[in-house]
This record gives C-alpha cells, sequence and structure tokens, in this order.
C-alpha cells in the first residue's frame, strides 16, 4: 500500500482523490503537522512509514546534510495544480518511481521529466526517467 504524507504547500483535496485508487495518504494538516518544521515532517514521515510529498527542495536538501535513509521525498515542481492535478499526476508517475521510493529515494517531478536519487545521498549517481 502507498502510504503518503502531503506538505503543507499541496493541496489538502489531493487526500479525497488518492484512496479510490487504493493510497493512505493524508495532509499535514490533518496530523498536527500544519506549523510544524521540514525536520519535523521528515520525523513524522519517517515514524510513520510515508514517503512525504512537498513543494519543497529543503527536504531533499536535510536528508543529503543528514545521510539519512529515509523517509522517501516527492518533490512536485508544478505550483498551483488543484487537488485534482495533483493525484492524477502522483499516480501517472507512480509506476516509474514506486521501486526506488521502497529503496529509499528522492525524486523530483517537473513537466517533463522525473529524476531520482537513491537515498543515503552521497556517491549513488543520479537516475532519471521520463514522463
Amino acid at each position: 500500500m502507498i502510504r503518503l504524507l502531503l506538505d503543507q504547500g499541496l493541496p489538502r483535496s489531493s487526500v479525497d482523490f488518492l484512496p479510490s485508487s487504493g493510497w493512505d495518504v493524508i495532509h499535514a494538516c490533518q496530523c498536527g503537522l500544519a506549523a510544524a518544521s521540514d525536520e519535523q515532517i521528515l520525523q513524522y514521515g519517517r515514524t510513520d512509514d510515508r514517503v512525504i510529498c512537498t513543494l519543497d527542495a529543503d527536504f531533499h536538501a536535510l536528508l543529503a546534510v543528514s545521510g539519512a535513509s529515509g523517509p522517501s521525498v516527492v518533490r512536485i515542481r508544478r505550483e498551483g495544480m488543484r487537488g485534482s492535478e495533483l493525484a492524477s499526476l502522483l499516480v501517472r508517475v507512480w509506476s516509474e518511481v514506486s521501486a526506488p521510493i521502497e529503496r529509499g529515494a528522492v525524486v523530483t517531478v517537473t513537466e517533463s521529466a522525473i529524476r531520482l536519487r537513491r537515498l543515503p545521498i552521497g556517491g549513488h549517481q543520479e537516475e532519471s526517467a521520463a514522463e
């Protein structure tokens, strides 16, 4: 089962669209993380075994600096999306990123590409997959 934690900047309504696809999704606002730091959100993801989905590049940097092997993070580089659009995007790209995410990875999704790096960062080549 896919377990996601949507960060504060992502539409809360995405939570309504993804469970129909068999996903266990919560938004930061639903679990007391509305004003949490990035470190607190990472810790929650680690403790609750959730992949973090965010607009924020800081999560990748925090994982790189710490040398941590999790949690996996998916960064969406498309702002202003509605909940249904984000849900569709995640469903569309998940087949390409699910295996690395299960092993521990940071993923960046742009309009034209999917880039991923295995965790812990350092010594691993960047991988990429076309969208």
